[in-house]
């Protein structure tokens, strides 16, 4: 019996070799993937690997998508605990990189920790579903439903703050993330719309993607009706409403300009606040800058105003703006190493109520600041109305000026000079003290 088993094992071998070469083989020559795939769509997706450190990556197969987006992510390398998630959506005719390459998120992701969604679209126009019956619901079908999808992926993955997840776009995308606070109010924290239209404005019923009333501006609802929209999208939600900041230039040619005003009513209305401004200042010049129902950086609604600026209305250093709005410029581990020492000139060239503000920031300390803001209080009677090189709020009293993106890093022993206009009523000295980072500096 023992030489039969041992027979038996002899004659076993060769098949056994054979099969474990072939699996070696099989896993050897297996491709790399390009891209991350997710299991298969079920009710709440499985937690998926996070994707390559600062390298935006297409993530496939992250749930339901009925109109077939195309998902990119980008999580910097210091991804806090618990990160908060921006959804930002590209413009008709764009896509998800060329959202990630032509706006300073990523840049801002580095900074502050945040992980980045850029939803793409693959039908031929390259504009978002912003116009159907299914795009318009909660749950519908179509873009709104496949983004959703994208949010849960990145939440299982990172585990994510799901009471931080927040949406801007531009254009089509600014479109989009109406219909996104519309139809996900529990979802979305907020929201920044960079030339859009109000939720519903681009409704149509015959399969167009466009709609040329809403388009040049002759949609015109009351505040209720445009809120009844809203509302209507999501039946019975009775939660908090996110809040929404709205871009706007007067001369837009593509968008018209009262779509701005149509956004307002809207949203104030979800939110529940007066039409009446509560606070109204100029952030930059040719700018208006209006806040409801709050006067703070987080007011319910924001609203921007460009004057003579047409559709392309986004620039460079905007999306620090719509950091601040979100909240999420000072929730990540910026600045460090923080500076041991400081020091600025200011001076000044006045003419009858105006001035002219030139600063110099020295690290006089001995590691490099990654991200700096310069606390100063402006004298009594200036308010600024024009600024370069840094970002400045408030324009009166207390300021803090903020670092550009090309700035931000100091290494130790060098400067940067930034500078601001400002309006006087007499008194057009420069600030007298200022803090980097919370440290005082000396000044020179």
């Amino acid at each position: 019996m023992i030489d039969r088993v041992n027979s038996l094992g002899r004659a076993l071998r060769p098949l056994l070799g054979a099969l474990l070469l072939l699996l070696t083989a099989a896993v050897l020559t297996a491709p790399a993937a390009a891209v991350l795939t997710a299991p298969a769509a079920s009710a709440a997706p499985r937690a998926a690997a996070p994707v390559p450190a600062a390298t935006l990556t297409e993530v496939t197969g992250f749930g339901a998508n009925p109109s077939n987006l195309q998902m990119y992510v980008y999580a910097p390398a210091n991804v806090t605990a618990h990160p908060a998630v921006l959804v930002a959506v590209h413009w008709c005719g764009g896509s998800g990189p060329a959202m990630h390459s032509g706006t300073e998120y990523a840049q801002l992701a580095d900074r502050y920790g945040f992980v980045i969604v850029y939803p793409s679209v693959t039908r031929s126009s390259k504009c978002f579903d912003v116009s159907s019956p299914q795009a318009l619901r909660r749950g519908g079908g179509s873009d709104p439903v496949g983004v959703k999808s994208m949010i849960d992926w990145v939440t299982a993955a990172y585990a994510a703050d799901t009471a931080r997840v927040y949406a801007t776009g531009i254009s089509s995308g600014a479109m989009m993330t109406n219909v996104l606070l519309g139809d996900y109010p529990d979802v979305f924290a907020a929201g920044s719309a960079f030339s859009g239209v109000p939720f519903g404005c681009f409704a149509t019923a015959d399969g167009s993607e466009w709609n040329s009333a809403c388009s040049g501006g002759t949609v015109v609802h009351t505040a209720q009706e445009w809120g009844d929209l809203v509302r209507g999208a999501y039946p019975g939600y009775t939660g908090t409403r996110p809040r929404m900041q709205v871009w706007h230039g007067t001369e837009d040619d593509v968008l018209r300009y009262p779509n701005f005003g149509e956004e307002i009513k809207q949203w104030t209305n979800v939110r529940g606040v007066s039409q009446t401004p509560a606070a109204t200042d100029s952030p930059a010049s040719g700018w208006t800058r209006t806040r409801y129902g709050g006067t703070g950086d987080q007011a319910p609604v924001e609203a921007v105003s460009l004057q003579g600026v047409g559709h392309n209305l986004y620039a460079w250093g905007m999306a620090a703006r719509v950091l601040t709005f979100f909240g999420l410029d000072s929730a990540g581990p910026t600045p460090q190493p923080q500076p041991t020492g400081c020091k600025v000139t200011a001076t000044t060239s006045a003419w009858n109520t105006g001035l002219t503000a030139s600063v110099t920031l020295t690290n006089t300390g001995s590691g490099a600041i990654d991200g700096w803001r310069l606390g100063f209080t402006l004298p009594s009677g200036q308010t600024i109305t024009n600024g370069w090189g840094a970002t400045y709020a408030p324009v009166s009293g207390a300021v803090t000026a903020t670092n550009a993106t090309y700035n931000g890093t100091l290494a130790a022993g060098a400067s940067v000079t930034v500078g601001y206009q400002a309006n006087h009523t007499g008194n057009s000295a420069a600030p007298g003290t200022f803090t980097l980072n919370g440290t005082t500096c000396t000044r020179s």
